[in-house]
């Protein structure tokens, strides 16, 4: 019977085993020789409050999914222990949460983290420990560097590679644009306009305004307005949902008509063009590597229909149209893969060292084509992604898979 209690990020121990008091005394337990191994300790940090709590289900689903790997016998025989907690997207509270996830829970693995900024803050301190930060929600460039920082992994398609594949369609379709770009002023916002500059080459020139903004500021409007003023057909959002939302409003309201794109981290139909009004989102231009569940396209496939019936068993909380609930079940996936590849050694290094070692991976909720591979050079899971645009319903997939390959470049 699924726990259906209230979640609280608080709560030590989600949806993954035991009650938080029994875990807290399995926790305290002296650490136990690796061969004697009962439980694999899987630690998460997410945005259960702030200005990214959108995001939430990225840390929340995974609970779901180990406590159905555990009620079928676990991984090789063990169980998983999934702790995770709250850092409201905030960089400093993502060091403490780190600190404790790793001194005194006694970790195995720091596994889908979320957040640029926020993961950005802790890489040097999980690499020092040695302890796998694997798998980070996030597609910052900076999480594939493995000759710095060999115990840190990001998932997501990289966002330079998303941005370079806007700025080819922007050069095929509308090679004399005047360009307006809105960016989040840190790791991830920078990514994406490092990878669209980069795709424009000498027609960067083209970017007639270039904002940022701080995810403590509470709207974006006036940078949606110097963007018009600035002449600018063509709208850039780099942004998380929040702001990507508010961008469509007021571009609508000022009865502005750019071509309109937004990253994928940020163009849910069910979250950001939903809240925004789907019908001022028509034409909006992203980019995808998953299923999304909220398109009809997907309504009978199988894959759909498993993931939605493994919710309303394990994950009542999450709404069946939820992507980040769809990725975090992805991921969880690609996660167990690497446990099962370690068999009997289920220490930090050799987890990190099968995380590096995917082959040709893939889950029923990724876009036909695309697959997940890494090596001990390849730090980049997704390479791989495809360009959608929403018709006032649905997002329509257009054109090849892009394969970035940005470990190869």
């Amino acid at each position: 019977m699924p726990n259906k209690r209230p979640f609280s990020p608080s709560r030590r121990v989600v949806l993954a085993g035991a009650t938080a008091t029994a875990a807290s005394a399995i926790l305290s337990r002296p650490a136990i020789a690796q061969g004697a191994k009962k439980e694999i300790r899987i630690g998460n940090i997410d945005a259960y409050s702030g200005p990214a709590a959108v995001y939430s289900s990225i840390g929340r689903t995974p609970g779901a999914y180990f406590r159905m790997i555990n009620e079928k016998g676990g991984v090789n025989g063990r169980m998983i222990k999934y702790i995770t907690y709250d850092d409201a997207y905030s960089p400093p509270k993502t060091v403490e949460q780190a600190r404790k996830l790793v001194e005194s829970d006694e970790i195995d693995v720091l596994f889908s983290p979320l957040g640029a900024p926020t993961n950005a803050a802790i890489m040097k301190y999980m690499n020092i420990k040695k302890t796998p930060q694997l798998f980070i929600a996030s597609g910052a460039t900076k999480f594939g560097d493995y000759k710095e920082f060999p115990w840190t992994m990001g998932f997501m398609p990289c966002y330079q590679i998303e941005g370079r594949a806007f700025a080819a369609h922007v050069l095929q379709t509308q090679p004399d644009a005047k360009i307006g770009v809105v960016y989040q002023n840190d790791d991830f916002g920078r990514d994406v306009l490092k990878g669209f500059k980069d795709g424009l080459g000498a027609k960067a020139t083209m970017i007639v305004a270039e904002l940022p903004y701080e995810t403590t500021d509470p709207t974006i409007d006036s940078q949606i307005v110097k963007c018009k003023a600035a002449g600018a057909n063509v709208f850039m959002s780099m942004t998380t949902p929040k702001f990507a939302a508010q961008a469509i409003k007021k571009i609508a309201d000022l009865g502005w008509r750019p071509t309109h794109y937004i990253g994928n981290n940020a163009s849910s139909a069910g979250s950001t063009l939903k809240a925004a009004g789907f019908d001022i989102s028509k034409g909006i231009i992203s980019s995808a590597y998953m299923k999304d569940p909220v398109d009809v396209a997907w309504a009978d496939d199988p894959a759909i229909k498993t993931w939605r019936e493994f919710l309303a068993k394990y994950d009542p909380e999450a709404a069946p149209t939820d992507i980040y609930a769809a990725i975090a079940y992805v991921v969880s996936q690609t996660m167990i893969q690497v446990l099962t590849q370690c068999g009997e050694d289920v220490s930090r290094a050799n987890i990190m060292k099968q995380a590096a070692n995917l082959k040709d991976f893939t889950s029923d909720l990724l876009l036909p084509g695309i697959t997940i591979n890494t090596s001990p050079t390849d730090y980049y899971p997704i390479e791989q992604l495809q360009l959608v645009r929403f018709n006032g319903e649905r997002y329509e997939r257009f054109g090849p898979v892009i394969d970035g390959a940005i470990s190869k470049t």
